[in-house]
């Protein structure tokens, strides 16, 4: 991954609650988090439905965009104050061109998807408490870097039910 990051010749930085994309944007870049925190959210119904986090040393895109070139539902916005170093579509496309660089990025795309995977399977069949398990194993640092209220809503249940379940 650090190849990746080091095409980078150009950091941003994002205020807290600043959004980096929003719904009908298209946005071609790829972005390491240097700091900070931001989430990946949807709209459905004025309710928003978090689907993914970035931060310290993450890699984060709007996935969708960045493959296709069109409009993404969307929404990423900073948790707190967070720096980025900006990867463009054409600085990754480049970079592909070796098959060494292809085979990381492939790896790097394959992993994002399983991630997703397990974590559509996980809302889909298991109780909060196997979520809230699960989630704490595959990212204990989450923990420490998103305040709880995303997690929740990122994990599909109350504030509250969290709470209870990390007391318990």
């Amino acid at each position: 991954m650090i190849e990746i990051v080091e095409l980078s010749d150009k950091t941003i930085t994002l205020d807290r609650n600043e959004f980096l994309k929003v719904k009908g944007g298209i946005d071609t870049n790829l972005y390491f988090v240097e700091s900070g925190s931001l989430r990946i959210f949807v709209l459905d119904d004025y309710e928003e439905q978090t689907i993914r986090f970035g931060y310290k040393n993450n890699l984060i895109v709007s996935l969708d965009s960045f493959l296709t070139e069109k409009p993404s539902d969307l929404f990423i916005q900073a948790i707190k104050k967070t720096v980025l170093k900006v990867i463009t579509k054409q600085q990754v496309n480049d970079f592909l061109k070796c098959e060494k660089n292809s085979n990381l990025w492939t790896t790097i795309l394959e992993n994002l998807v399983i991630q997703q995977m397990e974590r559509e399977i996980d809302i889909l069949t298991n109780s909060p408490k196997q979520r809230y398990q699960r989630v704490l194993e595959r990212s204990p640092q989450l923990f420490q870097e998103i305040p709880h209220r995303h997690i929740a809503n990122y994990l599909r249940m109350s504030a509250e039910t969290l709470s209870r379940l990390k007391k318990s």
